[in-house]
């Protein structure tokens, strides 16, 4: 395996060590280009996954044993590298760029695959900063060992939320499961995991005004009745609420991005900036549907992508 060094070049660095990344960096290295995966925590998002079931070929994996598969594949290559850091800045250097990182090391690359994927949307309640790991967590598969026997509530209605809701489940004694809507938005198989336990009930057309407590978390204030009250007594919340594409680092550069925010890509995964790809749910290939598989697919095309510009 490649080690990172301050002055080596790569042909290729990819930023995010998510599935996109991942993905792109075992392409990358069957291709023969040298490649350095950066990013906070091997896996991201996939590693706050309760279960995977819809990755082909495996009928169940919890979403940690999944990262430290993918990462391990990845370490098999002698022509990759990773490095649990954050890229703090992109800076161009002839037709190179190079990356600061967040312990104070330069790597320089001939292109680079941003992968960065999303960040948790919060809800933007009172309460919602001052009871942060007091009661308030964005990831049920970290945080929700503390909660057994109690009483949480998970505040969305799309895959991840009902994902959570289930997970709680077996482990506290009462789930809410909240969300502003008139019924879920997830995919068939949670609907009706969640139908099965009758210790979640959802809440629907209901949002939460506010988050109460002393020391920590001790209730919610909704904006809608519930059984002729609008305070809801919990011990903790769970948002998941969606999340926004993680592009803040690559604002000064004038790669093109949606109205959301979402890197514009073509379908080989090319950005608007000559040498830098872009792959998973940060880019407008995946804004409509996050999914692991498709994470991974983009990965895969951009490094093919990037195959064919080396060779040129």
């Amino acid at each position: 395996m490649l080690h990172a060094t301050c002055y080596m070049v790569y042909d290729l660095a990819i930023i995010g060590s998510g599935p996109a990344g991942l993905s792109a960096s075992v392409y990358a290295s069957r291709y023969g280009i040298s490649n350095i995966v950066v990013g906070g925590i091997a896996g991201g998002l996939t590693t706050q996954t309760h279960e995977i079931g819809n990755w082909l070929g495996t009928e169940k994996i919890a979403g940690f044993e999944f990262a430290q598969k993918a990462t391990a594949h990845v370490k098999s290559y002698d022509k990759a590298g990773i490095m649990n850091f954050l890229v703090d800045e992109i800076e161009e250097k002839d037709e190179h760029f190079v990356l600061l990182l967040s312990n104070g090391n330069k790597i320089e690359a001939k292109t680079i695959i941003l992968a960065m994927g999303t960040k948790h949307r919060h809800l933007g309640v009172p309460g919602e900063k001052e009871f942060a790991g007091k009661g308030v967590s964005y990831c049920a598969t970290c945080d929700g060992f503390f909660y057994r026997g109690k009483t949480v509530a998970v505040v969305g209605g799309n895959d991840s939320a009902a994902g959570a809701a289930v997970y709680l489940g077996d482990i506290a004694e009462k789930v809410y499961l909240i969300y502003r809507g008139d019924k879920l938005r997830c995919e068939t198989f949670w609907g009706e995991a969640i139908a099965k336990n009758s210790k979640i009930e959802s809440i629907f057309m209901t949002n939460i005004k506010e988050i109460k407590g002393q020391e920590k978390v001790e209730e919610l204030v909704l904006d809608n009745l519930y059984e002729n009250s609008e305070i809801l007594k919990v011990d903790g919340v769970f948002a998941e609420i969606g999340s926004d594409p993680n592009t803040e680092l690559i604002k000064n550069l004038g790669i093109e991005l949606d109205d959301q925010g979402y890197v514009k890509i073509d379908t080989s995964g090319r950005t608007s900036k000559k040498g830098i790809w872009a792959a998973g749910d940060i880019t407008t290939g995946s804004d409509q549907f996050k999914q692991i598989i498709t994470a991974a697919s983009e990965g895969a095309i951009a490094a093919h992508s990037i195959q064919k510009f080396l060779k040129k």
